[in-house]
């Protein structure tokens, strides 16, 4: 019959639509509800439209300063995982030590084991060192949650690398500083990007972590816990609509960006 074999033809993209449309649907409702106007404390049932959040999207008590700390942590920790992941992974690859297959298995073992098991750790650590819990226990506790993920984007490109282009920039007289920065670092920055992305959205994001190493310091995802206890603004769909937002549009720029070098190339 001609519909099965139309179906069995587009089987694998009508799965992965399926399957995008379900993973975007919990989106699809935060953005619809942050127009919602509801009467009483909980915003879990449509009442009536408004744009009453999206005008005023600070007017929570303490959520744009738990939102600008979560930013600063993330940006920080994203930028010392990037620059200590980077420099592991090239260690990694490049280098022959004593102890080397070890670390390599260390590396994985905070993406492998439990967050709480993690955040225990550090907790203890900071306790017996006698280190007040704080910003600074948060921050030091996501970059070493987020070193892993860095190390692991980083390598997998840097091991791809064809060592052949450093040896020919070596041959055109370039020193080791000009060869890294012409050649070297140009072809790991895709990873470089993954790993530091990956980082931001995992330090940003992370609860349970935080939540053992904060102390008295309120990031954002623990005031959305503490709010759902009490009552659920409004103005925490319209933060999260934002960010979605705007990862959509930071995806789409870089889909463009890609497509016009590639074109350029060709």
């Amino acid at each position: 019959m001609p519909f099965v074999t139309w179906l069995k033809r587009r089987l694998v993209v009508i799965a992965g639509l399926f399957t995008l449309a379900y993973l975007l649907l919990p989106n699809v409702i935060v953005t619809v509800f942050s127009f919602n106007k509801p009467k009483g404390r909980f915003n879990y049932e449509w009442q009536q439209f408004s744009t009453a959040a999206w005008r005023d999207p600070c007017g929570v008590a303490d959520m744009c300063g738990s939102l600008s700390l979560s930013l600063q942590i993330a940006v920080w920790a994203t930028v010392g995982a990037t620059l200590l992941g980077t420099m592991i992974a090239f260690a990694l690859v490049r280098y022959r030590f004593r102890a080397r297959g070890a670390v390599n298995s260390l590396i994985f073992l905070p993406m492998a084991m439990p967050e709480v098991v993690m955040a225990a750790s550090l907790l203890t650590l900071f306790l017996n060192m006698g280190a007040p819990l704080g910003f600074w226990t948060i921050l030091i506790a996501h970059i070493m949650f987020c070193l892993s993920f860095v190390v692991t984007a980083v390598k997998a490109r840097v091991m791809s690398m064809d060592p052949r282009l450093e040896e020919a920039a070596r041959d055109l007289y370039a020193g080791p500083v000009q060869t890294f920065a012409r050649v070297t670092l140009p072809i790991a920055a895709p990873g470089i990007a993954a790993g530091a992305l990956l980082s931001f959205a995992l330090s940003f994001d992370d609860f349970i972590i935080t939540n053992f190493n904060a102390g008295s310091t309120v990031t954002f995802p623990m005031f959305v816990w503490g709010s759902a206890q009490r009552g659920t603004p409004v103005q925490i769909n319209v933060i999260g609509t934002a960010m979605f937002l705007v990862a959509v549009l930071f995806v789409l720029t870089s889909m463009v960006v890609t497509h016009r070098r590639t074109k350029q190339k060709a």
